[in-house]
């Protein structure tokens, strides 16, 4: 899948004025949060003012809400109220494929993403990610360090073991997978170096918790012009290798095979999709 999710926006439903002012921000989607970011008391009327927020354009972003649990008084209604409005559901602490079968019987028809945030969905991820009408899924590192009684680390060691189970569940199933949050949102030196990490690991984007983040998220988990350009040097080297009966090239001192063509054309397509995102 070619749409990019470098950068995917949290935006409390409670709150009009974000969910207007997120409509022009250069976020690829769009968390419409129903859960932890809105209280109690305020979660019916917030369910309604999302429903009326999600009829205005929101141009190529992803909208996606994020329901409270079908464990709690407002789950169910929840998910069938945006059954028809969001581009996806993102279903909270999901720890076993089951808990995506009960979010899918009530709304036959819409994409479901998950919030993987606990140890029992770190050691489920393979199982999770193979649901058929899972599309993406969502690292909850906050959640999961309180789970794992985890001390905080700039390096993240703690949470290797399963941010790379849940990346290798996404990859073997072809879903999208993002990054969790980084919560200093004015340290644009940490985010940036936990975006290049999460890059180098393989996941499609960040979660972000403030606009201010958004263009380093961007940046970090888009092609930079070296990488386009090498993309479009290596299919072309690979071509003319071809054309001479060969089936391997040899550019910058360095073996260009078919996988890694295959990997440019995904460079390439990638970096399209997004200059149409913000033409």
């Amino acid at each position: 899948m070619t749409r990019p999710c470098r950068s995917v926006l949290y935006i409390p439903a409670a709150n009009a004025r974000a969910m207007d002012k997120a409509r022009s921000l250069l976020a690829d989607a769009i968390i419409f949060d129903l859960e932890d970011a809105v209280t109690p008391a305020e979660k019916p009327a917030a369910r309604a003012l999302l429903a009326q927020a999600l009829r205005q354009d929101y141009g190529g972003r992803l909208r996606i809400v994020r329901i409270n649990g079908l464990d709690s008084a407002w789950g169910a209604d929840d998910a069938r109220a945006f059954a028809a409005g969001a581009d996806a559901v993102l279903v909270p602490k999901v720890s076993r494929p089951e808990d995506l079968d009960e979010v899918a019987a009530l709304i036959p028809d819409t994409p479901l993403w998950a919030m993987l945030e606990t140890a029992a969905g770190m050691l489920n991820a393979a199982q999770i990610a193979a649901h058929p009408r899972l599309q993406g899924m969502v690292m909850g590192t906050n959640d999961l360090a309180k789970e794992l009684n985890a001390r905080f680390r700039a390096d993240r060691l703690p949470m290797m073991a399963g941010l790379g189970l849940c990346l290798l569940a996404a990859r073997a199933h072809g879903r999208i997978i993002v990054d969790g949050v980084f919560n200093a949102f004015k340290d644009d030196e940490g985010l940036r170096a936990e975006c290049e990490q999460g890059r180098d690991m393989g996941f499609d984007g960040k979660t972000l918790i403030h606009p201010a983040q958004l263009s380093i998220a961007n940046a970090v988990f888009g092609p930079s012009e070296a990488e386009i350009d090498l993309a479009r040097r290596q299919i072309a080297a690979h071509e003319q290798a071809a054309a001479q009966g060969l089936g391997v090239a040899v550019l910058d001192g360095r073996i260009v095979e078919n996988l890694h063509v295959v990997t440019a054309r995904a460079t390439l397509a990638k970096a399209e999709a997004i200059a149409k995102m913000t033409a």
